[in-house]
């Protein structure tokens, strides 16, 4: 019952987690083409400091005002109560990877707003995908662990994350396109991977009762590196496509669950003769995101195409067209 659970929660969270990336990563593209517009009129007069300083955070908060950003925030607090039910009864190990589908939903979701049918190749891709992911967690097998981390592992476990993100940070700022979101999809996939791990962490003190839920140290930390994972993620969107940043983000969060609740709850993974299907599970669900990552609805500007035609001019054009025609 509890696994059957698990899985309900996981897959709800992938699927909010899948709609707020696509959503978010449109009301980014929104404000990007809203930007050049803008600075096309400033080229013609200088700018001060402070007016710029103002200028941004004006531009923050007409981001914050659209509809597309604001339904992607909201479906980013639905996939964050159903993960935190899911690492309630269920592994860290099985709920992360299981987020990989986040994927597929992606692809879904995002046909409907960028309005482009995925072909047979990227269907293709995703069956694969979830083919390696099905195999491997069934030859894996994650065993239950504690329901806290063992002790004294928190603090060397999150110094080397925090160490992991910085430099990954640092590197994302040398690179530009693809590469670049890339790399900053994998630092906030160590972002979300501890951030699971916390709200595990949190979860596993409910049995304590509620003074020792708000006076305990892993309710603050998940507020903290859950905040981080946001703008990180709100960086990666910035960055690149959903093609570039979107399978380093799931697949890394997944991988590093994996080592988290082996490090710090004591789940294990079955090895021995087992290791052969995981290996294989593993190829598998590498080459779905290979071919995603290079299917022609991905990587020919999928999520692209609302940037030439936004919906103000659209509207001004559909006006123009109506008054000629009258």
């Amino acid at each position: 019952m509890h696994d059957a659970l698990t899985i309900l929660l996981a897959l709800l969270s992938a699927l909010a987690n899948g709609a707020a990336s696509v959503l978010q990563r449109r009301a980014a593209m929104e404000q990007e083409a809203a930007m050049e517009q803008e600075q096309e009129q400033e080229q013609e007069q200088e700018q001060r400091a402070g007016r710029r300083a103002g200028q941004a955070l004006l531009r923050l908060a007409r981001l914050l005002r659209r509809p597309f950003w604001l339904a992607g925030g909201a479906a980013m607090v639905v996939s964050a109560v159903a993960q935190v039910g899911a690492l309630a009864v269920g592994r860290l190990s099985v709920v992360q990877p299981l987020l990989v589908t986040e994927l597929l939903f992606t692809l879904v979701v995002g046909s409907l707003v960028f309005r482009h049918r995925p072909d047979g190749r990227t269907w293709l891709a995703f069956v694969t995908l979830a083919a390696g992911l099905a195999l491997f967690l069934v030859a894996a097998d994650p065993s239950h662990g504690q329901s806290t981390a063992k002790n004294g592992r928190w603090l060397p476990v999150g110094l080397l994350a925090a160490l992991a993100v910085v430099v990954l940070t640092a590197v994302a700022r040398a690179l530009r396109g693809p590469a670049r979101a890339a790399v900053l999809g994998c630092a906030t996939a160590a972002c979300f991977a501890c951030t699971a791990a916390l709200i595990k962490e949190f979860t596993g003190r409910f049995s304590g009762g509620v003074a020792a839920v708000f006076t305990s140290w892993p309710l603050y930390a998940v507020c903290g590196v859950g905040l981080l994972s946001f703008l990180l993620l709100q960086s990666t969107l910035r960055a690149g496509t959903l093609a570039a940043s979107q399978p380093a983000l799931t697949l890394g969060d997944a991988l590093m669950s994996i080592v988290l609740g082996w490090v710090l709850f004591g789940e294990r993974i079955a090895l021995g003769p087992r290791i052969v299907p995981e290996a294989i599970g593993v190829a598998l669900m590498a080459a779905g995101i290979v071919g995603l990552s290079h299917s022609p609805a991905v990587a020919d500007g999928w999520d692209t195409a609302t940037r030439s035609t936004p919906e103000r001019p659209a509207r001004t054009a559909r006006r123009t067209e109506s008054g000629g025609a009258s």
